[in-house]
């Protein structure tokens, strides 16, 4: 009765919100510029939370101009730092809400939300003999927590960016070259354009030989996946998308927002989760991959297709749909 309408976990969260028993948060410690257009976030988490893997990533919750929105960011600090700290490492990407703000205007004390780790892009526990990583441009996020984690006798990464001031984690890379832990090729796509994973061989000659972890833009990973499947060693490569892969688009249709009342045109290759953001629809997010299903909202009527199969779902009750992997296959209605 005293602290109605607030219960007393609302006042314990002023006081002491990253307690044990409260929903999970972090509270950032140190935003680091790494490049012109990325930050490297220092984290203090909450006491509930669960120590991660190498390569694994989290997905935090991000106040936004007066939204809550939810971003997957890989964790690129090792699993043993003595001071219990967390590190993410933002790459802005254009018209990107949480990048852009994170990297450019967030605070230290600032608190967020935070879920726990997750993902399979980790080494196994038996360490593979020969490593090979092939990243490019904030792909090597996920391989820097693991660069920084496990050694590994022979390693190899080859990564590519723009220029050479666009490289992230560069002057600790080419530390790990004079501490001969790392052989490291920096593809200068502005110059150089972009590599062609067929001539890998060029760079690696063993590449075939070693275990490989690929992550970076689709059209990459793509190749990647193609020329790993034609050698016959599609095994020995495992990829981190960050966006889902489309394979198949339709002709879209008017997306209605029913609980908002907003309708809006959609072409039919873009997710409803990005429709609805730009609508200046609230819209539940997580990964934005398809994985984690943070995104799931009831489809009332009309129909949406998959854009990872093709598969389209009408509405009938009770479906709910992955609007992050899912767009317009005709006029359809969305519960948000």
């Amino acid at each position: 009765m005293v602290t109605t309408p607030l219960l007393p976990s609302d006042y314990l969260d002023l006081v002491s919100p990253l307690r044990a028993g409260a929903d999970l948060r972090g509270r950032i410690e140190a935003v680091h510029p790494e490049t012109a257009d990325a930050a490297t976030l220092v984290i203090r988490p909450g006491r509930g939370w669960r120590r991660h893997t190498a390569g694994q990533y989290v997905r935090i919750g991000v106040d936004v101009d007066g939204r809550r929105l939810w971003r997957a960011y890989s964790i690129t600090s090792p699993t043993d730092r003595q001071d219990g700290r967390i590190t993410i490492t933002v790459k802005a990407i254009p018209d990107g809400q949480v990048s852009n703000h994170l990297v450019h205007r967030a605070r230290p004390g600032t608190l967020i939300r935070l879920d726990q780790p997750t993902g399979d892009f980790v080494l196994p526990h038996a360490k593979p003999a020969k490593v090979l990583y092939l990243t490019a441009g904030s792909g090597i996020t996920p391989v820097m927590g693991m660069l920084r984690d496990t050694e590994v006798d022979d390693v190899v990464l080859v990564h590519c960016a723009p220029q050479p001031q666009d490289v992230l984690f560069r002057d600790e890379l080419h530390g790990l070259v004079a501490d001969k832990k790392l052989r490291l090729t920096e593809v200068h796509t502005a110059m150089d354009g972009r590599l062609d994973v067929a001539r890998l061989g060029e760079l690696v000659p063993d590449w075939a030989e070693r275990e490989t972890w690929a992550c970076g833009p689709a059209g990459l990973l793509d190749a990647a996946e193609e020329h790993w499947t034609d050698n016959g060693v599609r095994e020995r490569l495992r990829t981190e998308r960050f966006r889902p892969r489309i394979v198949v688009a339709g002709d879209g249709g008017a997306v209605t927002f029913s609980t908002t009342g907003k309708t809006v045109d959609a072409d039919g290759a873009t997710p409803l989760l990005d429709i609805g953001e730009e609508a200046g629809v609230l819209m539940p997010s997580g990964c934005r991959m398809g994985i984690c299903f943070g995104c799931v909202t009831p489809l009332k009527a009309g129909a949406v297709r998959d854009l990872r199969t093709g598969e389209i779902t009408e509405a009938e009750p009770g479906v709910l749909i992955q609007t992050c992997v899912s767009a317009a296959a005709g006029p359809c209605d969305i519960e948000r």
